[in-house]
């Protein structure tokens, strides 16, 4: 294998490596939504049972204060996490620029080799052509 070839293998794994960080990131992120998802259904399940049962209000200022904190333990996670993911996305599109890259010089390479080899044949033929053009002339 040459080393054009071998450096868009390489290209493509750190594409597929990158990859699969980004959707472990998508998944965090997807983790940390969920979590304020669930969140807000506990707050209204408890608004719920109070309103059933009047006597659990005087819990309620506690549950919502830590609800709150909750709430900001979890955008703080979310906020980290979408940062992450933004770095992670500018990482992929900066290793598909660079498997292009090599991609492209892969094929100016296979292209220049083709040309080169189409050269010598023409080269070949020529001679060959000349040498019989000469024989021709020697022998008439």
């Amino acid at each position: 294998m040459s080393w054009d070839k071998s450096l868009v293998r390489i290209a493509g794994y750190e594409v597929e490596t990158v990859r699969k960080r980004l959707a472990e990131v998508v998944a965090r992120r997807e983790m940390a939504e969920m979590g304020l998802v669930v969140l807000d259904a506990q707050i209204e399940a408890e608004a719920d049972f109070i309103r059933a049962d009047p006597v659990a209000a005087f819990h309620h200022p506690g549950f919502l204060a830590g609800c709150k904190a909750r709430r900001l333990t979890l955008l703080s996670a979310l906020e980290l996490v979408m940062a992450e993911e933004a770095g992670a996305r500018d990482a992929l599109v900066e290793a598909f620029e660079t498997q292009k890259k090599y991609e492209n010089v892969a094929d100016g390479l296979a292209r220049r080799r083709v040309q080169e080899a189409a050269r010598r044949d023409t080269a070949e033929l020529d001679e060959m052509g000349i040498l019989r053009a000469g024989r021709r002339a020697a022998g008439t």
